[in-house]
């Protein structure tokens, strides 16, 4: 785990400031979040099916689900001190490479992008946010996600 005061955060930009632990996808947890959503995919929750009739031969997680885990990959990666309080504040961009498979593990990587003071009670953070799949050449996820940090 990553710590870094907010005040250290600029010395950081276009650095690796992080890793995750692997993290697994279960089959319980794309079914939970199918339930969530109301998307009830075949190729995410009939596992019978998909294993016969999908390209991956597997059920796949929703790319929704992986692309909400960010914020729990990240925070298990790295930590900013100092702030009140830290803020999603959304994505510039977003891809979804690969798929994952029920089972898989998952990891983030994280790189800060930039810096930047907002006024004088909040500074914005850009990271680039690449979640790997254990044991496959593609990413998951490639997003660059955004967090608001409000100083106390």
């Amino acid at each position: 785990m990553t710590t870094i005061t907010l005040e250290e955060l600029p010395n950081y930009t276009g650095k690796h400031v992080g890793q995750s632990p692997w993290k697994n996808i279960s089959q319980e947890m794309i079914q939970a979040f199918a339930d969530a959503t109301g998307d009830h995919q075949w190729i995410h929750v009939d596992v019978e099916r998909a294993k016969n009739e999908a390209p991956w031969g597997a059920p796949v997680a929703h790319g929704f689900l992986t692309l909400s885990l960010i914020p729990q990959l990240n925070q298990s990666a790295m930590t900013v001190t100092g702030p009140a309080a830290t803020i999603n504040y959304g994505m510039n961009k977003v891809r979804l490479p690969a798929a994952v498979k029920s089972g898989s593990d998952i990891r983030s990587t994280i790189e800060l992008i930039s810096v930047e003071d907002i006024d004088e009670k909040r500074v914005l953070a850009t990271y680039k946010t690449v979640i790997e799949i254990k044991g496959e050449d593609k990413p998951a996820v490639v997003a660059e996600n955004l967090a608001m940090y409000v100083k106390p």
